[in-house]
């Protein structure tokens, strides 16, 4: 099983709903943030930068320029980091962001996978 958390903006580059890290990093970004929230989001980026690797790879296609269509996916026995995720759920959702999370097995044509994560280029029926 599968796990993101999405909010109900759309990503411009996979056309997909813009997942919770983004989402959270656009409004400390934006400065909407209380102090105390915009300390929390710094040190689970820093957690996540420290425990999670970024996938070297987001879409299937060899060719240079190519649009990155993946998504990326918990795998559900990546508990630390879920909880983490849930943590910035919290933050958005006390800022009226609704968040959903999605689960599947199902995820698309795998572009990369470590102990913790897939990314995805998503399957028709694959819900984002």
């Amino acid at each position: 099983m599968f796990i993101r958390f999405v909010t109900n903006k759309i990503d411009p580059n996979s056309g997909r709903r813009l997942g919770v890290l983004h989402s959270l990093c656009n409004l400390r970004d934006d400065g909407a943030l209380l102090p105390w929230e915009h300390d929390k989001v710094d040190e689970i980026v820093r957690w996540f930068e420290r425990y999670l690797a970024r996938p070297d790879s987001f879409n299937r296609s060899a060719r240079p320029h190519r649009v990155e269509k993946a998504l990326s996916w918990f795998k559900d026995s990546a508990t630390k980091h879920i909880a983490m995720m849930r943590e910035m759920a919290g933050i958005l959702e006390s800022h009226d962001v609704a968040v959903e999370i999605i689960t599947t097995d199902r995820p698309g044509y795998i572009t990369y996978e470590d102990d913790y994560q897939i990314a995805a280029e998503p399957f028709a029926d694959t819900p984002t």
